[in-house]
């Protein structure tokens, strides 16, 4: 294959340009598994035949396998030109390819003019659709600039590119336009989940500023009592008592604003700018928060919440909403589990010697330095566990739990965004989501983040 002419793409671009690239030359080696292996399964085909058309990965495999058979031996495929445009997880590729086939001992030429759209799924990049138009002569060595038909069909298929480009354009628009409103809707979906617990959170220090409020009150009557006796040394005692109070009406007062400000920043569309996070704190609060939303929704429900954070790790550089985002959702979704499971076991008229089961939620920060030398890792890492004793996860969707829109949870419970948007976001800050899960003894997922 010829060195490519093209502008100087992004890394991104490069990645997709490859990928078409690699598209393109296992056609040309015949090897039809490995082209689709390429191409989602949904993938579909237009070329400039009125029968040229594919629905799915299926039927373009047999298109492709009619025409290996045409060409009993490897040809050349040689990319004039390409160029790769990107927006969020879809791009497109336009392209310029010359075949060169040879049929008993001669060299003939085709040209064709390609659009191929691609999907960015978990870490990968397929194709999900290809347009191609081919003109319906071949060329026998000639160069097809040089004939006027040939031109004039060229400025047709530039047409119909144009104006294919521009109908992806605008439907790429209208994807980002839909995808950044189901973040919103993700976002406010996980809020409303935290609002009883936000109300709880907040009922107790402010509970505390109004009973220290009030026993400061009656303090400074019994003060001015003692004052009016001469008893300077009471008075002196009862203004320290006073002033112990203040501080914690003081203490108190700034833990609600910092919950009430917590919220807000949650609610607030992310800036992309990291700044130094308390991850222990920030751990702590969601994992609260989630716990006394879902008792407000369910008194019955109680669960074991256990901690064990690594006070070593410090200030991480994170975006505190994005992270935040995701660590609530990781816990949000162990207590659904928990709760499911529990009611699972659960009868309208227990046997005795039943499952004796306690729901647990464990949530645990580490920090894991490299051995000697940078020795068994890429530099430093926190990593946030958040494990449960639920149902565990089974195997056969396992593969499917960070794809966009799927769920286990009931129509209207749940919008199959929260893993999907927790996985790109601590991709995008350069770490791993893992997770490890046992059906019927529950699951544990961890995130992994590098420390800058």
């Amino acid at each position: 294959m010829k060195e490519l002419v093209h502008h100087s793409p992004s890394l991104i671009e490069e990645q997709v340009l490859l990928v078409n690239a690699a598209f393109w030359q296992a056609l040309a080696e015949r090897n039809v598994e490995v082209r689709f292996s390429y191409c989602a399964d949904f993938v579909t085909f237009i070329g400039s035949g009125l029968n040229e058309k594919a629905a799915n990965k299926e039927e373009y495999m047999a298109i492709n396998r009619i025409g290996v058979q045409q060409y009993p031996a490897p040809f050349e495929i040689n990319l004039l030109w390409h160029r790769a445009t990107q927006c969020l997880d879809m791009a497109w590729v336009e392209s310029e390819i010359e075949w060169t086939l040879s049929f008993d001992g001669r060299a003939e030429k085709e040209m064709l003019r390609n659009t191929v759209v691609l999907k960015k799924f978990d870490n990968q990049w397929l194709i999900v659709h290809v347009h191609g138009s081919m003109p319906d002569y071949r060329l026998s060595g000639q160069n097809y600039m040089t004939n006027a038909d040939t031109s004039k069909r060229n400025v047709e298929l530039e047409q119909q590119v144009y104006q294919r480009t521009k109908e992806l354009n605008e439907a790429l628009e209208n994807l980002r336009s839909t995808q950044s409103l189901l973040i919103q809707s993700e976002k406010m979906a996980s809020l409303g989940e935290l609002t009883a617990g936000i109300a709880h959170e907040i009922q107790n220090p402010l509970n505390f500023v109004n009973n220290f409020s009030e026993v400061n009150t009656e303090l400074i009557e019994e003060m001015k009592e003692e004052l009016q006796t001469g008893n300077a040394k009471e008075a002196i005692a009862i203004a320290n008592d006073i002033s112990e109070n203040q501080k914690k009406i003081n203490q108190h007062g700034k833990r609600a604003d910092a919950i009430v400000k917590g919220m807000l920043q949650h609610c607030q569309t992310s800036n992309g700018t990291k700044e130094p996070t308390n991850i222990n704190a920030l751990a702590d609060e969601f994992l609260h928060l989630a716990y006394h939303g879902l008792r407000a929704k369910d008194k019955t429900f109680n669960a074991t919440l256990k901690t064990d954070y690594d006070k070593t790790i410090g200030m991480v550089n994170v975006i505190p909403q994005d992270i935040g985002r995701v660590i609530l959702n990781l816990i949000t979704n162990a207590f659904y589990a928990v709760s499911e499971k529990q009611k699972a076991l659960q009868t309208p008229y227990p046997l005795t010697g039943g499952p004796d089961y306690q729901p647990t939620v464990t949530v645990l920060t580490n920090q894991q330095l490299p051995l000697p030398g940078g020795r068994g890792s890429d530099g430093p890492m926190v990593t946030i566990s958040v494990s449960d004793n639920g149902p565990g996860i089974p195997q056969h969707i396992l593969d499917k739990i960070f794809q966009p829109f799927f769920t286990t949870k009931p129509t209207g419970q749940g919008t199959g965004l929260g893993l999907s948007l927790s996985y790109d976001i601590v991709k995008s800050h350069g770490g791993q989501l893992i997770v490890e899960t046992t059906e019927g003894e529950g699951s544990v997922f961890t995130i992994q983040l590098p420390i800058s």
